[in-house]
């Protein structure tokens, strides 16, 4: 099995910075792309930003120049630095992590809980 585990969603004024990280345990023997999605009510699940294994990134043109993702392959870790936060961004933010399992070595794609970020104004 493979666990996704965010942390450092919050309440934060417009204008303010958060960070958000999501650890991957479990059976891992490589993880290959992860990333940070958006959902807002009434809205659709949305790409914020990916990340490869070659450290490769990718933004949604919304976020681009404010949101930064990198990843600690040590410590099997994705973030998301969150810059000049807008109210449009307030959403729950999901990790997702394409992770090759040790025990089948086959990949699949797994979820976090998500977290929720509420940007005020």
């Amino acid at each position: 099995q493979v666990q996704l585990v965010e942390s450092g969603g919050g309440l934060v004024q417009a204008g303010g910075s958060l960070r958000l990280s999501c650890a991957v345990s479990g059976s891992i023997l490589s993880i290959k792309a992860m990333g940070w999605y958006r959902q807002a009510p009434g809205k659709q699940r949305e790409l914020v930003a990916e990340i490869t294994s070659r450290d490769r990134t990718n933004y949604a043109d919304s976020v681009k120049g404010r949101f930064t993702i990198s990843r600690d392959n040590a410590k099997n870790t994705v973030y998301l630095q969150m810059n000049s936060l807008k109210r449009e961004d307030t959403a729950v933010y999901y990790c997702n992590a394409a992770v090759i399992q040790r025990t089948t070595w086959s990949w699949g794609d797994y979820w976090g809980q998500g977290t929720q970020v509420t940007v005020s104004s």
